[in-house]
């Protein structure tokens, strides 16, 4: 059998969960820090390959995400990777928008802000990422 468009064919690889849904680690290429994770749907991998701009599924909102669109806080994509199991997507991206990048809607470079301490025989979380712009100056 043919496909009908050989070109996109590379996204029948993908392990779409049942919803139609594949997770996406975004990684600062420079730094190889985590920034943040999301959901992508087909339409937003395809957006994002061809835009070379991350586009992500919004659950919440029920449609596609183009991340920056609100906080001009944009992903430029250079290279995007599929794991082992080809469920999971990495997107190696240029934070843009702040210096440095701001990739959290905390106002933080990364979402991963919280680290898990160890306190007087239990743990805790505790915020070791700064805040680099307040939030409420972000969305509007």
């Amino acid at each position: 059998m043919i496909a009908e468009n050989p070109a996109m064919d590379w996204l029948d690889d993908v392990k779409w969960d049942a919803q139609g849904l594949v997770p996406a680690i975004a990684q600062e290429a420079a730094s190889g820090d985590v920034l943040m994770f999301a959901w992508m749907n087909r339409e937003a991998l395809q957006k994002t390959f061809e835009l070379q701009r991350a586009v992500y599924f919004s659950r919440s909102r029920g449609k596609l995400w183009f991340k920056g669109e609100e906080s001009g806080h944009v992903q430029t994509v250079h290279e995007i990777r599929l794991d082992c199991d080809a469920d999971v997507v990495l997107l190696k991206v240029t934070q843009l928008g702040h210096e440095p990048g701001i990739a959290c809607h905390t106002g933080r470079h990364s979402c991963f802000f919280s680290k898990l301490e160890a306190e007087g025989g239990g743990a805790r979380w505790q915020a070791v990422d700064p805040v680099l712009k307040d939030p409420e100056s972000i969305y509007k």
